[in-house]
């Protein structure tokens, strides 16, 4: 059976990191380069994983429909499946678990671009075609810096401090690129045997910064004390600063407790564990090179095992 695809995006978070779990798993991964013409790159693929943005978060209105508009006609034109990781930035202020029959009531102009863009994926499928959304948290990965955890909230570990963006008890979801990717690769093996529209949630770790904050103090041995982020001074940042944009959009989330129902996902995968807590906080300090107190690990659980 071909196990050939097409990853869109491998420089970013997701990815890089679906373009390991596929290699992993014996697939045969393209990296499509951005400006080529994707119906091509596109030929022969069985999958089309689409995690490309616009680079360093420019003109999002203009260059979402124009990638959406390439994965769609180079998904006609191949025959290849599509897979879209989702994010939460649809559900605006809908309260929480969310879930694939919760409505798109976005609230910022980057959650209506995505709604948008999903809107677009759905009617793909309604074609007969097969395409899956993918949906997690935050992104977090120990290995890549980029993640807003390594970003932001991490940059004072030594000094033992944790930057919080919100209310610290507030407990968000995040999705461990690690875990998340192998469920990808799951999803692919099977998925394009039947034709529409999978919107999966996936449920991943969620946490609080004062949990987080309290376990890294355990697994340290020290206190870990949380700072407020700099809000007022990014408030007066200039509008060009892109990122900026970006994170006041979003600063409603990082004050808003939520989660991802999992019934579906769990259905699923009835044997899957996501990370813990306890993990995370490990594998961030191991590839940093801090010191654990001893012992600390025992309540660690195993790699996660699909």
């Amino acid at each position: 059976m071909n196990r050939r695809v097409l990853i869109l995006g491998m420089g970013g978070l997701f990815g890089s990191a679906a373009a390991r779990s596929f290699r992993a798993a014996g697939w045969d991964v393209d990296r499509y380069r951005r400006g080529t013409d994707m119906a091509i790159a596109a030929r022969g693929a069985r999958w089309i994983v689409n995690a490309m943005n616009p680079p360093n978060y420019h003109d999002w209105a203009n260059q979402i429909p124009q990638i959406t508009k390439q994965v769609l006609t180079a998904s006609r034109d191949s025959g290849a499946s599509v897979m879209v990781p989702g994010n939460v930035y649809v559900y605006g202020r809908e309260p929480s678990p969310w879930s694939a029959s919760t409505p798109h009531h976005a609230c910022t102009r980057k959650g209506n671009i995505r709604a948008e863009m999903e809107a677009r994926y759905r009617a793909h499928a309604e074609e007969g075609r097969s395409v899956v959304i993918l949906r997690g948290g935050d992104f977090i990965n120990a290995e890549a810096p980029d993640t807003l955890l390594n970003r932001v909230m991490l940059k004072d570990l030594r000094k033992g401090k944790i930057t919080a963006l919100g209310k610290p008890d507030a407990q968000r979801v995040y999705a461990d690129l690690e875990d998340m990717t192998r469920v990808a690769v799951q999803l692919a093996e099977t998925e394009d045997h039947s034709p529409g529209l999978l919107d999966l949630g996936f449920p991943g770790t969620r946490f609080s910064v004062r949990e987080l904050a309290e376990e890294f103090s355990r697994q340290m041995g020290r206190d870990i004390s949380i700072k407020k982020f700099p809000w007022t001074a990014l408030l007066l940042a200039s509008p060009a600063w892109e990122l900026a944009r970006e994170l006041r959009e979003m600063r409603y989330l990082f004050d808003m407790s939520h989660e991802i129902d999992g019934t579906d996902f769990h259905a699923r995968f009835p044997e899957f564990t996501p990370k813990t807590l306890q993990r995370v906080v490990f594998e961030h300090l191991y590839i940093r090179g801090l010191k654990v107190v001893p012992d600390q690990g025992n309540t660690m659980s195993s790699q996660t095992i699909l």
